[in-house]
């Protein structure tokens, strides 16, 4: 799971329009999105917005998250941020 959330991070960094917040130690990520992309993501992936104030959600990698889920993750939100 920790090794998922640095994919996940590191997918989210390379993108240019995503901010992560916290030091990815552990299997979560903080993130703010550009306004609108969360909700839509939300209808495909389950995560929660950790601020509404500042568009922040919290990603979670399990034990059973694979990269084959960061990737179809990763593809969904380049598609939406360009």
């Amino acid at each position: 799971a920790n090794a998922m959330a640095k994919e996940l991070e590191s997918g989210l960094r390379t993108s240019g329009k995503i901010i992560v917040t916290q030091p990815v130690q552990v299997n979560a990520v903080f993130a703010i999105f550009p306004p609108g992309v969360a909700e839509i993501l939300q209808q495909e992936f389950p995560f929660y917005v950790w601020n509404e104030h500042t568009n922040e959600v919290r990603l979670m990698c399990s034990f059973d998250t694979t990269q084959e889920d960061i990737n179809r993750f990763l593809s969904r939100v380049n598609e939406l941020i360009n």
